[in-house]
């Protein structure tokens, strides 16, 4: 059973991933995490780059192991050629470079925002529903974009909505580092929110026209309540974080919720899908859940293995523009910025 079998690469922040698909099916996933930027409150691009050069090698090699698959059974690879880490993205764009010379197979460029969406194409144990039927909205939420996309299909997408600021993974990391929680914040504050009262803080929403979002007021409005509070109760933020945990992720989630709807009356369409790292979180999902039950749509949540940066996302993208032709040229550059 030969089949068009795609090695994907992802290399665009901190995580090393390696991926083999055959077909549409996911035959190994295989990511290194990188511990050392902990200390530091967020990503370090310098040691990203450095420790991306550590891992690739052996990651690769893994993957190839874990699916069974050889490197002269390979069609194609997949890279990240944008947007990301600049240090970071190069190393994954320069290993493909020269495993694919060697081979004399074509590599194949993907837009890292895009194989987010991509996810709900793969095939595996994991990945229990049908894919959408396109065309469908996605709502793509990470720690560095927020995005309101209208997929048309495999390779044409439309930004409809995005941030004019800040990205809603980057307001839960910022705020909860406020609350003196651990990086990434994001999965610390879901948790405590769990055990808190959502509707006892109230914090600032935008007022925004159309499908666009924005982040920095709520940060800000955050920050000054935390500030006046701390004032009168200096324990203020240790005896309240669950509440403050919950009201921050309630306001964060009705934000996110409010454009959606909009998107979806103003479409007409039905199916709506979730992408991007914060789609991990459990608030999200569940009110995304109740939004879907309300008003009929046909919801599609990955898998939460799916949710984070990981290379099976390149690979199924990478396969369906293998199918097309549509390889890179050997001198391609990676973009920390890339658009659709």
């Amino acid at each position: 059973m030969k089949g068009t079998v795609i090695l994907g690469i992802e290399s665009s922040c901190d995580d090393t991933s390696a991926a083999v698909v055959r077909d549409r099916h996911l035959l190994s996933n295989v990511i290194a995490g990188q511990d050392v930027h902990r200390k530091y409150g967020g990503v370090v691009p310098e040691l990203a780059s450095r420790a991306h050069q550590q891992n690739i090698v052996p990651v690769v090699d893994r993957a190839l192991k874990e699916a069974g698959v050889s490197r002269t059974e390979i069609d194609a690879v997949a890279f990240t050629r944008g947007p990301g880490l600049l240090g970071s993205l190069l190393v994954g764009t320069s290993f493909t470079k020269g495993f694919t010379a060697a081979l004399g197979i074509p590599m194949i460029e993907v837009n890292h925002l895009q194989a987010h969406i991509m996810v709900h194409f793969i095939q595996s144990e994991e990945m229990q529903n049908a894919s959408p039927d396109f065309p469908f909205l996605c709502l793509l939420v990470s720690g560095g974009h927020t995005q309101l996309v209208l997929v048309k299909d495999h390779h044409s997408m439309e930004i409809i909505g995005r941030t004019i600021d800040d990205a809603a993974g980057e307001a839960f990391d910022k705020c909860a580092k406020l609350l003196g929680l651990p990086y990434p914040g994001g999965p610390h504050v879901d948790r405590l929110a769990k055990q808190g009262d959502a509707h006892r803080f109230r914090f600032s929403k935008p007022r925004l026209e159309g499908f666009d979002y924005s982040f920095s007021g709520l940060k800000t409005s955050f920050l000054y309540f935390l500030r006046d509070e701390v004032k009168k109760d200096p324990e203020f933020v240790e005896n309240n974080k669950a509440d403050l945990a919950a009201s921050l992720q309630h306001t964060i989630i009705d934000i996110l919720l409010n454009k959606l709807r909009g998107a979806m009356e103003h479409t007409g369409i039905k199916q709506v899908a979730l992408a991007g790292g914060v789609s991990a979180n459990s608030g999200l999902r569940t009110s995304m859940e109740k939004e879907a039950a309300a008003h009929g749509w046909d919801l599609f949540i990955p898998p939460f293995s799916f949710t984070t940066d990981n290379a099976a996302m390149i690979a199924i993208t990478g396969y369906y523009r293998y199918l097309e032709g549509l390889y890179a040229s050997d001198d391609i550059a990676p973009l920390a910025r890339m658009y659709f």
